[in-house]
C-alpha cells in the first residue's frame, strides 16, 4: 500500500494545519477554561471549505475521500479535540447519514448549509437507559395525522444544545424488535423539543454536550429518514464513521504529545544536562512516537477500505480502540515528561489527557470495541 499523499490530500492537510494554527490553537486554552463553544470557529471552517467532507459538490460538499478526512481530523485534533469532536459529528455522522439515507429533498435542503457551517447538526442515539446497547432505546415515535409524534429523552449528545437539526432515533411500535426502529430529521426549533446543557465535564469542555427532551414533538411525514425498520441499521452503520473520526482525532492528540515533549525535553535542563539526554525520558517519547505511527497506519487502513466501499467495521474498531488507548498513554507520559508544569494548563498536555480519556468511552467503549473485534475473529457474539 502506498501511503504517499497525493496533491489533493496534501492541500487539505496543509489547509487544515494552517487553519488550526491560526484559528483553533490560539483560543483552545481559554475556550476549555470557560467551557465556551467556539461557534464562530465552526462557521469559519465552513467558509474555508473544511466542513464539506465526502458530500458531493452538487450538495455543497467538498467530495473529500476518507484519507483526506483522516488528515483533517488529525490536524484539528492536535489543536483542540473539542473542535474535532464538533466537526466529526457534523461531517462523519450527520452529513454522511443524510447523504446515505436521506431523500433527494432532504439532501438538498440540509446538506448545503451543513457543509457551509450555517447549520449545525447532532446525532441523538444515546439515552439514559441505552448507551452501549443501541437497540435498547425507549424514545417513541407514533403516527399522527400528517406525520409523527416523538416522546423521549436523549443524553450525552454532542452538539445537542447548539444544533439546528437533529437525527433522532426512536421506536415505532410497542415491542423490542430492531425492525421497529426509525430515524427522523428533526429541526430543533420544533415545539416540544428542548435541550439542557451538560457542563462540568472532565474533557472536551469547549464542545457542546446536552440532553434532549421531546414531549409531544410533532414532525411532518417527510422528517422520516430512510424507512421504518431501518433505524438501528442506520445507527450502527453511522457509528463506523463516527469511530473513524475519533480514531483520527486521537492520532492528532498523540502527535501533539510527541511535538510538545520533544520541544520541552530539548529546552529543559536538569542536573546540568538537557532533559532529552535522560534515558527514561527518551523511553517515554519513543513509545509515543511508535504509537503515533501505529495508530496512523490503522486509521489509514480503515480509510482505504472506506474509499473502496469495502466493509470496515473490524478495521475501524481496531483503529478506534488502539488510537484512543494510545492517546491516553501518550498524554499521561507527556505530563510526566513536563513534570509539575505539565500538571497545569500552561502546556496543552494536561488538556490532551482530559480530552483523550473520553475517546475510550464514546462512540463505543474500548470494551465494546474488543467485543466487536472478538466477534469478527471468533464468529461468536459475546453480547446480544
Amino acid at each position: 500500500m502506498d501511503f504517499t499523499l497525493n496533491e489533493e490530500q496534501t492541500q487539505i492537510r496543509d489547509r487544515a494545519r494552517e487553519f488550526t494554527e491560526a484559528e483553533i490553537i490560539p483560543h483552545a486554552r481559554e475556550n476549555d477554561a470557560l467551557e465556551r463553544f467556539p461557534r464562530e470557529t465552526i462557521r469559519k471552517m465552513g467558509e474555508a471549505g473544511l466542513l464539506g467532507g465526502g458530500v458531493p459538490r452538487q450538495y455543497g460538499g467538498a467530495e473529500m475521500e476518507w484519507i483526506a478526512d483522516a488528515l483533517l481530523f488529525e490536524e484539528v485534533g492536535r489543536g483542540d479535540s473539542s473542535v474535532r469532536t464538533t466537526i466529526s459529528v457534523q461531517v462523519s455522522l450527520v452529513q454522511q447519514v443524510i447523504l446515505r439515507w436521506g431523500s433527494e429533498e432532504q439532501r438538498r435542503r440540509y446538506l448545503p448549509p451543513l457543509c457551509r457551517g450555517e447549520l449545525l447538526g447532532c446525532f441523538a442515539l444515546t439515552e439514559p437507559g441505552a448507551g452501549s446497547d443501541a437497540a435498547g432505546i425507549a424514545t417513541r415515535a407514533e403516527r399522527c395525522d400528517g406525520g409523527w409524534v416523538l416522546n423521549g429523552t436523549k443524553t450525552w449528545i454532542t452538539n445537542g444544545g447548539v444544533a439546528d437539526v437533529a437525527i433522532i432515533f426512536a421506536r415505532t411500535a410497542s415491542g423490542t424488535g430492531s425492525d421497529e426502529s426509525a430515524a427522523f430529521l428533526v429541526e430543533t426549533a420544533t415545539p416540544g423539543f428542548t435541550t439542557n446543557e451538560i457542563r462540568g465535564k472532565l474533557g472536551l469542555r469547549a464542545s457542546n454536550t446536552a440532553g434532549i427532551v421531546m414531549k409531544e414533538c410533532r414532525v411532518p411525514e417527510d422528517a422520516l429518514l430512510g424507512e421504518v425498520g431501518e433505524g438501528l441499521r442506520i445507527a450502527l452503520g453511522a457509528l463506523d464513521n463516527g469511530r473513524f473520526g475519533v480514531a483520527a482525532g486521537c492520532v492528532g492528540i498523540i502527535r501533539g504529545c510527541v511535538e510538545e515533549c520533544t520541544a520541552h525535553a530539548r529546552g529543559r535542563t536538569q542536573f546540568g544536562r538537557p532533559l532529552a539526554s535522560f534515558q527514561l525520558v527518551q523511553d517515554m517519547i519513543a513509545r509515543m512516537a511508535v504509537d503515533l505511527e501505529a495508530a496512523r497506519m490503522l486509521v489509514l487502513r480503515a480509510a482505504e477500505l472506506k474509499n473502496r466501499g469495502a466493509r470496515n467495521t473490524l478495521e475501524t474498531s481496531m483503529a478506534k480502540y488502539f488510537a484512543s488507548e494510545a492517546a491516553v498513554r501518550a498524554a499521561t507520559d507527556a505530563i510526566q515528561v513536563h513534570g509539575a508544569s505539565g500538571y497545569s494548563n500552561a502546556h496543552p498536555v494536561e488538556r490532551y489527557l482530559r480530552d483523550a480519556k473520553v475517546a475510550t468511552i464514546y462512540e463505543g467503549t474500548s470494551q465494546i470495541q474488543k467485543l466487536i473485534i472478538g466477534e469478527h475473529l471468533l464468529g461468536v457474539r459475546a453480547f446480544t
